[in-house]
């Protein structure tokens, strides 16, 4: 019955990363029109796919190193993470302070983790909170930099294919890391290791139904109320979040790609001028990422907490 549980939870996870992460993957190009928003989601539903066919280390992170899920009652606090984690994220959006799907789970699993009675592993915790904190500033380091690049070497007409690598890139970035969690999930309920094709095909349409459902309003706030926008500045994201990410993932550590383009867009806004940036909007996404994990954590462990003295009774 847990595994039945956790597997519902874990499909309306998938559901709701699309919706959540889908938007801001897509919102950065907004203003070109090189690729479509229906090549766009196709393409995010691809790499969603198969990129974890060829590596799928993050979920191993959320998996195995985080806690020990794996033991006697790991799947339904894996619920109650989840559960506690898309709360936070619901209140926080309704609030107009959207956040990071990825730090909410880790916040859940944590709490949930502690509050079941779980190992959980500090360290870890400790080193995906850095890489966390890491990924946007990475991101704002490298589009300041590629934007200067782009102004330097490509005209406007020359913007085109530069935002196709930048979307590729980032999409493949995305199915290598954030989007892990999704699979992770199904890992825990299930109890399959590696990645079969079907599971990860399963992930991948359940997060294109989240995509569709919520491409009318795609990353309002990424693509309109961090900074003046240009088509250059999305590229510069594109690209600067995409290297950032997958230098994460290739060692292990799940971080937020909303995050890292959020830091792209500000660092690309800074070398064209900081008041381009609209610092409220910055100061107001970047609270709501310093409440997520704790508000998760907390959550989780109360709601680990009361199930399993339900459970006693």
């Amino acid at each position: 019955m847990d595994a039945v549980v956790l597997v519902v939870v874990a499909a309306l996870f998938a559901i709701v990363s699309g919706i959540n992460d889908g938007g801001a993957l897509l919102a950065t190009g907004l203003k070109l029109p090189t690729v479509r928003p229906a090549a766009g989601v196709l393409g995010l539903i691809v790499t969603v796919a198969a990129v974890p066919l060829l590596s799928y280390q993050v979920a191993l992170t959320f998996v195995d190193r985080l806690a020990h899920f794996d033991q006697p009652g790991g799947r339904i606090a894996t619920s109650a993470a989840v559960l506690a984690a898309l709360g936070v994220v619901v209140t926080l959006s309704v609030k107009g302070r959207p956040t990071s799907l990825t730090l909410a789970v880790v916040g859940g699993l944590t709490g949930a983790g502690l509050g079941w009675g779980l190992p959980v592993s500090g360290a870890t915790v400790a080193q995906v909170l850095a890489f966390g904190v890491a990924a946007p500033i990475a991101g704002g380091l490298l589009a300041w930099v590629i934007i200067r690049l782009l102004t330097l070497v490509v005209g406007s007409r020359g913007l085109g294919r530069w935002h196709r690598l930048g979307y590729l890139l980032q999409t493949v970035a995305y199915a290598a890391n954030d989007a892990q969690k999704m699979l992770a999930l199904f890992m825990i309920a299930i109890g399959f290791r590696g990645a079969p094709v079907a599971y990860t095909s399963l992930v991948a349409v359940l997060f294109g139904v989240g995509v569709l459902y919520g491409l009318p309003r795609a990353g309002r706030t990424l693509s309109r109320e961090i900074i003046v926008s240009r088509p250059a500045h999305g590229v510069a994201a594109e690209l600067a979040s995409g290297l950032a990410v997958i230098g994460c993932a290739a060692v292990g550590m799940p971080v937020s790609m909303t995050q890292a383009i959020a830091g792209g867009l500000i660092g690309a806004g800074v070398a064209r001028g900081s008041s381009r940036v609209r610092w409220y909007a910055a100061i107001k996404i970047a609270t709501a990422w310093l409440l997520t994990l704790p508000a998760s954590a907390l959550a989780g462990w109360v709601l680990a907490l009361a199930v399993k003295g339900l459970r006693a009774l």
